[in-house]
């Protein structure tokens, strides 16, 4: 039976308050000036979404919200990119998150204030939803406490309807990286760190036996590296693909959620790892075009018109 969903995102919801074009990022009790400032859709999950949705999948979205002007700009973003939100749960005494993002060059310092975010429970996601959908994705393990004891279960009963799923662990802001890896990567089809996170993962002192680590205990692990690109490993077959390098990034903001995004949208179409990592790979340096994570992503057709033209992508 055809299902109506491709792709159910499960995650975090905020706004970003982006400040661009810094001379240098502030040291505690210095100020600086920023030339640029952006109120946008913020959160790892969001930006995957809305990109994911951009390119042609139908994506439905579980998190949850408060019912104020963050969360109205939220709805607004979401729905314009043809992202379905009838599954977001808006509480009323809780303040939609929101994220303060200072990006200098290609780094970044951020501040988040969680808010609703945190209080998405493993009772509020419905087998109801998850049987719609060929697809599950969740992201920002380390900012939704309430779901963090049931990520396990999460995945397990996801893959039990029948979903292949995706996962994606974000930062952890006090770098305690408390996750049980081999208890959750059993379920997980594609794991999705990039290199800072896969070591504090693994606590490994090398890319190559973090991977190695992973591939042992979960099924295609792939790792972004940024400007070096990605490299991946299923069983005993590892893929290394290079980026494409953007010489004039206007912010790296969502570059790893829209490489996600890039990658879902070939892996639910069967397509190989390679070629996954190729696309995820130009979706990512295509988020760097623009300000923000979403901004770049307006339909498939324009992000493949930036792909020729930028970045010399033929297939």
């Amino acid at each position: 039976m055809d299902k109506p969903i491709d792709v159910v995102v499960v995650g975090e919801l905020n706004i970003d308050l982006i400040l661009n074009q810094i001379d240098a990022l502030p040291k505690l009790g210095e100020e600086k000036i920023a030339q640029q400032m952006i109120l946008t859709l913020g959160s790892s999950s969001a930006i995957f979404a809305s990109n994911l949705s951009s390119l042609g999948a139908k994506v439905s979205f579980l998190g949850k919200i408060g019912r104020d002007l963050f969360a109205d700009l939220v709805l607004k973003s979401l729905n314009a990119k043809q992202v379905d939100t009838s599954w977001i749960i808006q509480d009323e005494d809780l303040a939609t998150g929101a994220t303060i993002v200072m990006s200098f060059e290609n780094e970044r310092a951020m501040v988040t204030h969680p808010g609703a975010m945190e209080m998405l429970g493993i009772s509020e996601i419905s087998d109801e939803l998850l049987k719609k959908a060929k697809h599950l994705h969740f992201s920002n393990y380390f900012l939704q406490p309430k779901l963090k004891p049931d990520i396990g279960t999460l995945f397990k009963r996801a893959k039990s309807l029948g979903l292949t799923t995706s996962f994606d662990t974000q930062v952890d802001p006090v770098d305690e990286w408390d996750i049980d890896l081999p208890s959750v990567l059993p379920y997980v089809d594609v794991f999705l760190p990039n290199e800072s996170e896969a070591l504090n993962l693994t606590k490994k002192s090398s890319i190559e036996a973090a991977l190695d680590y992973l591939a042992d205990i979960g099924n295609i692990i792939v790792i972004k590296e940024g400007v070096k690109g990605s490299i991946s490993k299923s069983g005993q077959n590892i893929s290394k693909v290079p980026a494409f390098l953007n010489e004039n990034v206007v912010d790296a903001i969502g570059a790893g959620d829209s490489f996600n995004s890039g990658f879902i949208f070939k892996f639910i179409q069967g397509c190989s790892i390679e070629e996954c990592q190729t696309f995820g790979n130009l979706t990512g340096a295509v988020s760097t075009t623009q300000a923000g994570g979403t901004t770049a992503f307006t339909n498939f057709d324009d992000v493949m018109q930036i792909g020729r033209k930028l970045f010399n992508y033929n297939h």
